[in-house]
């Protein structure tokens, strides 16, 4: 048991310090850019302006938040199952990492829509007019992406669950 909380302790710690980062992100796009044209970082590439997203990605299923609270609370019970159940060894580490990934993201957005009924996105790409996201949304979809590229690749001989 000792062996475990050494893994589950770092997890919790990086897990907990990229919600805050999310977070911390989101307060300070609503402090100072809520009421906003917003700020162009780089002239028709890319800006940031706060946007309240009561939907989903590209605002599908609007105002269903308790949908939405639910995929994420279950987003995150999957993740520390699959963390939890890992074996200690190192080669795991890289999954480790994706279960951090996902359940950061999902309960970064999860804390938004408790708190205020809808999720804060300010990062917009209008080079290529990417709907606007937030730091969380790109944990996800990191962890996801990264989640498939080690299925189909270092742990496609693996049976870890």
């Amino acid at each position: 048991m000792k062996k475990k909380r050494n893994v589950l302790f770092p997890g919790l710690i990086f897990t907990v310090l990229l919600i805050a980062a999310d977070q911390v992100t989101k307060y300070l796009v609503s402090a100072y850019l809520s009421g906003t044209a917003g700020i162009s970082v780089i002239d028709g590439v890319f800006q940031l302006f706060y946007l309240e997203n009561r939907g989903a990605a590209f605002g599908m299923l609007d105002n269903r938040q308790g949908f939405f609270i639910a995929v994420a609370a279950v987003m995150c019970i999957a993740a520390s199952y699959v963390y939890w159940r890992l074996p200690l060894s190192r080669h795991f580490h890289f999954m480790r990492v994706i279960c951090v990934l996902i359940a950061a993201g999902s309960a970064g957005n999860m804390i938004d829509r408790l708190l205020h009924g809808y999720v804060i996105d300010f990062l917009y790409f209008s080079l290529i007019d990417f709907p606007v996201f937030n730091i969380a949304d790109c944990y996800v979809c990191v962890g996801a992406a990264l989640a498939i590229f080690a299925v189909f690749t270092v742990y496609r001989n693996d049976e870890f669950l």
